[in-house]
């Protein structure tokens, strides 16, 4: 399959190259076809099929969809979050971002950290696929960020898959992030600890359990202090170090893809991580489908945590 080009870069870049596919989103954030009589979106949504050809299809997807993340960021940034480039000592043109509200995180009662799977999504993004066939409420981390506002909560969004940048005529890796391990890493070692936050929670989606994981591992003493909630989302990880099972059996639960009504129990050994149904049979719409349940249980955990104080 031949590479598709850059993404755009930025969002009002990203709108445009859309709308040349002959798509926009709509008012309520549903991708739909352009009426050329009206130029504004119509009734049409998304489609695959562009050609009976399977890799030109595949081809017209990628390009449509490498317009994405810009337009997440900027909803972000509409949304109260602020961009901090990182690492620190690299020019914004070679570095990566994360998101955040406050801009300068310092001290916070509570902080929502948010972190997406592996691929091809990038901040504020769950599922690139919800995006573009459902909408941008389906597929972003947007509905999270406005509970986590409702709620007070300071909110922190990683942006584990931007890893590269394009200069010197090839993409080259960013130092210091140059892996989605070396990313999470480098948030939690730089942004978050420095800020000294009362009490986390994290939500974590399919691969960002394993990531998450990792800070648990590399960063015991902080998490057992300060994270009183792991919300994953069909979490992909691998089974937690003995020295840190019995304290993610105590905050973590994980909301898998089921065919059982959400919160339904799911099977489990007595020494794991509990399992309870997401409410949907399909692993990439489980962050959207469990959001009232990934908040009610952040929030008991909340409260348990301010009455042993």
């Amino acid at each position: 399959m031949s590479h598709s080009p850059p993404p755009a870069s930025n969002c009002e870049e990203a709108l445009i190259q859309l709308k040349n596919f002959g798509y926009a989103f709509d008012g309520e954030g549903v991708l739909r076809k352009v009426d050329p009589a009206t130029g504004e979106p119509g009734k049409e949504l998304f489609s695959y099929n562009v050609s009976d050809d399977a890799a030109e299809n595949e081809k017209h997807y990628q390009k449509l969809a490498n317009q994405i993340p810009e337009i997440v960021y900027a909803l972000l940034e509409k949304n109260g979050l602020s961009r901090t480039y990182i690492p620190f000592d690299q020019p914004p043109e070679r570095s990566s971002f994360v998101f955040s509200q406050p801009a300068k995180l310092s001290q916070s009662k509570k902080l929502l950290v948010l972190i997406h799977g592996s691929g091809y999504v990038k901040a504020g993004q769950w599922a690139r696929s919800l995006i573009i066939n459902n909408s941008l409420d389906h597929g972003t981390q947007l509905p999270y960020v406005r509970q986590a506002q409702k709620l007070g909560y300071d909110i922190l969004i990683t942006n584990a898959n931007d890893c590269t940048r394009f200069y010197n005529g090839k993409e080259n890796p960013i130092k210091g992030v140059n892996t989605s391990v070396e990313h999470t890493k480098y948030v939690w070692q730089n942004i978050v600890l420095p800020a000294k936050p009362e009490s986390v929670a994290i939500v974590a989606h399919s691969y960002g359990g394993s990531l998450t994981l990792d800070l648990v591992e590399r960063f015991p003493d902080f998490f057992k202090e300060s994270v009183f909630a792991i919300a994953f989302t069909d979490a992909a990880m691998g089974s937690p170090q003995a020295k840190n099972k019995e304290y993610l059996c105590d905050v973590a639960c994980d909301w898998v893809a089921s065919n059982t009504p959400l919160d339904t129990p799911v099977s489990q050994s007595k020494s794991s991580i509990r399992r309870i149904s997401a409410g949907h049979t399909k692993h990439e719409w489980t962050s959207y489908s469990a959001i009232d349940s990934v908040f009610k249980f952040i929030e008991e955990k909340y409260e348990q945590r301010a009455n042993k104080k």
